[in-house]
């Protein structure tokens, strides 16, 4: 029976309102240890930012003078810098379809949503690393049986 991205998901979704500055949001992000936030206005998924997207912003390219690039100030909110067009995966969706969604994407992490399209946890490529994990260690104890 196929695996459900139920199951690996990480669940505690730490999400921020398109109006926090990103200043901000890069500093909850090395708090909490985490690359992707999911931004949600009014219990509604509106888009996400990454790490990426704050360390090295489109934007630096338009600058003449890029002394700025780690000068996160808040003169951009979250809502100013996030991907609009998120791909989402469901509870239950299968993690192959969750894995050929990351790498055709070439995404780190997608949120998941519920039947009701609200947002219930986050899937990324370290989780699948620990599905793949669990996989294998099963596989070696049928062979040691």
């Amino acid at each position: 029976m196929p695996v459900k991205v139920s199951k690996y998901m990480s669940p505690k979704v730490v999400s921020v309102p398109s109006a926090m500055g990103i200043r901000e949001a890069f500093f909850l992000m090395r708090e909490k240890e985490i690359r992707h936030l999911p931004v949600v206005d009014g219990g509604t998924l509106q888009g996400i930012v990454s790490d990426r997207a704050l360390r090295r912003p489109d934007w630096v390219d338009e600058a003449p003078d890029v002394s700025h690039i780690y000068d996160l100030n808040d003169d951009l909110n979250v809502g100013d810098i996030m991907i609009k067009n998120v791909f989402c995966l469901h509870t239950y969706d299968t993690l192959s379809k969750a894995v050929k969604l990351l790498l055709e994407q070439k995404i780190g992490a997608a949120p998941v949503l519920d039947k009701d399209e609200q947002l219930v946890g986050m899937l990324s490529a370290v989780d699948l690393l620990q599905a793949l994990d669990d996989l294998l260690s099963a596989e070696r104890q049928m062979k040691g049986k």
